[in-house]
């Protein structure tokens, strides 16, 4: 017997040696890409759009599909029978899907804003108008598909496409002071939206919201640029405790010409407004500035009288989500946390609530919308496990829920605009992307499209299976994955390699494919070191108090559940627990940076890239809502800080920034290395010129990155396997 596991032990080496291993440049070439499906855009009835590229003729196309047999249908436009416009990039309908904007030379701004030339197209007679000959932002048909609502210079603009008159309804917009119907950074960035203006249903009325940043400090950056001599990129940025714009709610009517402001009483932020089923009443939130008391208001348009519907506060503070539809009687869906998990609710059109729609400790994680017809309700949630998604649909009674996914992993469903149908995009730790189609009731009617190349090619690479288990510490049990060495002998020890986000609401553990870390992680899997993913306090989906506990003391409750975590994995036979090392990135790289700072007798070496060193650095939305202001809270600014404990460092310290990151600054890692030189402290730098926050523009940005870090592990981490 003995003999016979011996033989099986040889072969099974012998096996694993023929594969290759992953190599980094393989990972950001392409060779592990996933198969993925075009965004498709659901329409009327039971079809959908796609954008796709025709080779032959070098033209972009809008095809149709029938969602019953996800056969193409027709041809909607093809760009190489437009004149001027071959190939768009984007494309959205009117309401009833007779006309179509085509958007070209794209120029982004930020995360999500960007300039573009747009075209009106119209499907019935194939012409082709030009809304305006400069670049505009967020053209938006109205309702009656008579106009065409937009942004330029900071001003909205209204174009009749009847007439071919041109309205410009503000006048006074102004970079860097006035903005007109466009978010300014900081709402884009934590409120995640930039077209700020909404046309009423009966197109009578704009509904806009203006910015006024004058007293918004402002922040530069130097662009090395490819010149003689760099430029600089100024903008308004509020960072914690400084002033914010100020933001003011108004209506324009169409037919009289006459803009008013809405009074909504005192409130810091309107992070959304959205007109309800009745064209003459318009909702808006406000937030106070710590972000913890929402009142939601109705605001009837042709008196400009409000009403305050529904008021929720909390005592850290209340999420701003999309999850806010209008039935036909003007009632409508909301989500909040209330009983301590995010649940879905229903109210009356007057702000009473009807009912609880799903309740249980677990959280509600994507709100899909209501079929009307048939009273049902469609969602996502962790109803399976935390790490799991799966897709459910539920009465608006709250009775009748039923699973309408079946396989425990990652789902994610795209609902036809009539709920009839739906493509599922499935994932776990084993099973790369399949998309298959779906009725209403859940039934698979067909698979889509499926990975199964991509398995077959990892089959000749080494990979190591990722095993998800619990930390347990004297603060929790924490979700956790592992990845060993594909020839992992326990009698052996190896090397930490934490890695981690911890974010307030975010999830690095979960039930669902590879992306490019996971395959270096995979490649450091074959150097030898064991890889190691801990959510600890203060990330999402575990319920309210879970998440809200880093309330005001971002960094400090984290820290030590990463600390005490890598403690606790260290007692295990096969890891050498004098070889840790940790990595992250954004806030990542905070924690990483103060795991090092803090933890400097359980972490030998750490990176952080584009890591947050105080959060008196950055934006005011995003750090109040947890932290409150800096002069309200001062010492939970202050004790979580690493530029507060460079003088702790013992390890090896990687420290990586973009000097073009326009979200969490240089100025942060400038500051924490002008720390560590004060403090005598020896560590390593790397500046990628005029990288934003992602570094990834540039001609091999990333491979390099990957290739310097890995080194850096290498290098810092001690003998590989003992």
């Amino acid at each position: 017997m003995k003999k016979f596991f011996y033989l099986l032990f040889i072969i099974t080496s012998l096996v694993t040696a023929q594969k290759k291993n992953i190599e980094i440049d393989e990972i950001w070439n392409g060779t592990f890409s996933t198969q993925r499906m075009n965004s498709l855009n659901s329409m009327n009835g039971d079809y959908y759009t796609l954008l796709n590229y025709n080779r032959t003729t070098q033209s972009s196309t809008i095809d149709k599909y029938s969602y019953k047999t996800l056969e193409k249908t027709t041809t909607i436009v093809d760009g190489k029978d437009l004149p001027y416009l071959n190939t768009f990039e984007s494309y959205q309908f009117n309401k009833n899907e007779t006309k179509l904007l085509l958007c070209k030379d794209s120029k982004p701004i930020y995360r999500r804003s960007s300039l573009g030339i747009f075209y009106v197209y119209d499907i019935a007679s194939k012409s082709l108008h030009l809304v305006d000959e400069e670049r505009i932002q967020e053209p938006t048909f109205s309702p009656d598909s008579k106009k065409i609502a937009y942004s330029k210079n900071n001003n909205i603009y209204i174009k009749n496409l009847e007439t071919k008159e041109l309205i410009q309804i503000t006048t006074d917009g102004k970079k860097n002071e006035i903005i007109n119907g466009i978010s300014d950074w900081v709402y884009e960035e934590e409120f995640g939206f930039v077209k700020a203006f909404e046309w009423s249903n009966d197109s009578n009325h704009i509904a806009f919201l203006r910015f006024n940043e004058s007293e918004v400090p402002t922040f530069s950056m130097d662009i090395t640029g490819t010149d003689l001599y760099p430029t600089q990129q100024v903008f308004k940025y509020p960072k914690a405790g400084e002033k914010n714009a100020v933001v003011t709610l108004h209506m324009y009517n169409i037919n009289s010409k006459k803009t008013s402001k809405i009074d909504l009483g005192d409130y810091e932020y309107i992070p959304r407004i959205n007109w309800t089923n009745d064209s003459n009443i318009l909702s808006a939130r406000t937030l106070n500035r710590h972000q913890n008391n929402l009142k939601l208001f109705f605001i009837n348009a042709l008196t400009d009288e409000t009403k305050v519907v529904l008021n929720e506060t909390e005592k850290a503070y209340v999420n701003t989500h999309d999850n806010l539809i209008f039935l036909k009687d003007n009632s409508f869906t909301w989500t909040s946390e209330k009983d301590g998990f995010n649940h879905i609710y229903l109210y009356s059109s007057e702000g009473k609530l009807k009912n609880q729609i799903t309740s249980g400790n677990w959280e509600v994680t994507k709100f899909y919308g209501v079929n009307e017809n048939n009273k049902t309700l469609y969602y996502q949630s962790v109803e399976d496990g935390s790490i799991n998604r799966t897709v459910y649909s539920i009465k608006l009674n709250g009775k009748n829920k039923k699973r309408l996914t079946n396989s425990q992993g990652t789902n994610t469903a795209s609902f036809s605009k009539n709920k009839n149908y739906f493509i599922n995009t499935f994932s776990d730790a084993n099973t790369p992307t399949i998309y298959t189609l779906h009725n209403g009731k859940g039934d698979l009617l067909k698979e889509v499209l499926n990975n199964n190349d991509l398995l077959t090619k990892l089959k000749a690479y080494k990979i190591s299976e990722k095993k998800f288990f619990s930390v347990e510490t004297k603060n929790g049990s924490f979700n956790a994955w592992m990845i060993k060495p594909i020839n992992f002998d326990a009698n052996k020890k190896y090397p930490l390699f934490m890695t981690q986000y911890s974010g307030p609401g975010s999830q690095s553990v979960s039930n669902s494919w590879n992306d490019y870390n996971d395959y270096w992680y995979q490649h450091l899997a074959q150097k030898g070191y064991i890889i190691v993913c801990v959510d600890g306090r203060g990330t999402g989906l575990k319920g309210r108090d879970f998440t809200k506990v880093t309330y005001k003391e971002l960094g400090k409750y984290e820290v030590l559940d990463q600390i005490q975590s890598t403690q606790e994995l260290a007692k295990l036979n096969y890891i050498d627990e004098n070889n840790i090392g940790i990595w992250g990135w954004s806030y990542g790289g905070f924690m990483a940076s103060n795991c090092l700072l803090k933890g400097n007798d359980t972490f030998k070496m750490a990176i952080a890239v584009a890591p947050v060193t105080s959060w008196r650095f950055y934006d005011s939305i995003y750090t109040e809502r947890y932290m409150q202001t800096p002069q309200e809270n001062p010492s939970g600014y202050d004790e979580n800080s690493p530029l507060n404990f460079a003088p702790l460092l013992k390890g090896n310290f990687l420290l990586v920034h973009g000097s073009g990151d326009d979200n969490v600054h240089v100025q942060n890692t400038m500051r924490l290395t002008n720390a560590l030189i004060e403090a005598n402290k020896p560590f390593e730098q790397a500046i990628y010129p005029d990288r934003t926050h992602g570094i990834y523009r540039g001609k091999n940005t990333r491979l390099h990155l990957y290739n310097k870090m890995t080194i850096f592990i290498e290098k810092n981490l001690g003998e590989k396997i003992k």
